[in-house]
């Protein structure tokens, strides 16, 4: 498997912070009283601006936060890249921070001993990397990389534990997006031993569809074949019959997805069971961006 840039134990390249910002704006000159600003709402609006149109509520959990939880964490939450191929975390190595994903997709692998490895979940706006920490664990047999480009924020561990044994609405959320993810993994053990390489394929596009902003995504067939654990002849072989369908076009590592009614038509039941369970346990103003 292609090696990507391991960040677990390096430090990133710092991008402006909703917390750095609110200091910036700190040290202006002070204003009269008649137009001081208030506390809380604009101060928000300030630290979002200057993120460069990077807003933390592109993630779906944070969008759901009361306004009070929300700006409670808002200033200790950091922007940070995250290209193709970045190992959010590894397999066995605690993480120092969590990440809530906001135009990127992180794919969830288990490796085994002679190096394969499997997609167990994938991961993209509408949850967050790292539950092992506030559910006790510590750590997880699972390795975390980006799969598809983009941006997160993210969180010193110590802050989200506080934050989530408050037992508000944090902890909720995070709660219930556990139980939508363990519901995803469970499927996709399910769906890789008993469906065929096409309709893992069409639960592996949707599912990655959901959690992007076209219809267009680069992945070539080595690394597809990867993430669902079969041979990349397979996977060429399955995107072959769903391009003489006319519901993919594929060329050079590049996936355009022409008919989305018909994947749907064509996959499995796990994506829709997995699909529910996201709809059931997660609230309408986190599904409808």
């Amino acid at each position: 498997m292609e090696q990507g840039l391991n960040v677990c134990d390096t430090k990133l390249q710092k991008a402006p912070s909703a917390g750095s910002v609110t200091r910036s704006a700190d040290n202006l000159k002070p204003q009269s009283r008649e137009t001081r600003r208030p506390a809380g709402r604009i101060a928000s609006a300030v630290r979002i601006a200057g993120l460069y149109g990077h807003n933390p509520k592109q993630n779906n959990l944070l969008a759901g936060l009361p306004a009070d939880d929300y700006d409670r964490i808002l200033p200790h939450l950091e922007l940070v890249p995250m290209p193709l191929g970045m190992a959010v975390c590894e397999a066995g190595v605690e993480m120092e921070h969590v990440y809530f994903l906001t135009s990127s997709i992180v794919s969830q692998l288990y490796e085994s001993r002679d190096g394969t490895a499997t997609e167990t979940a994938v991961i993209g706006h509408e949850g967050i990397v790292g539950v092992t920490l506030f559910m006790g664990g510590g750590t997880s047999l699972n390795r975390a990389v980006v799969k598809s480009a983009g941006y997160g924020f993210r969180l010193k561990a110590s802050l989200l534990k506080e934050e989530f044994y408050r037992g508000g609405a944090l902890q909720s959320l995070l709660l219930r997006y556990t139980q939508a993810l363990l519901t995803q993994m469970s499927q996709t053990a399910v769906c890789n031993r008993h469906h065929s390489v096409v309709q893992q394929l069409c639960r592996w596009l949707l599912l990655s569809l959901d959690r992007l902003p076209s219809n267009e995504m680069s992945m070539t067939q080595e690394l597809i074949g990867n993430m669902l654990g079969v041979r990349r002849e397979s996977v060429a072989d399955a995107a072959g019959k769903l391009q003489d369908e006319g519901l993919i076009q594929y060329t050079r590592g590049h996936i355009t997805v022409l008919n989305r009614p018909g994947l749907e038509e064509r996959v499995c039941e796990c994506y829709a069971g997995v699909k529910a369970e996201y709809d059931r346990l997660l609230p309408a103003t986190l599904r409808n961006r």
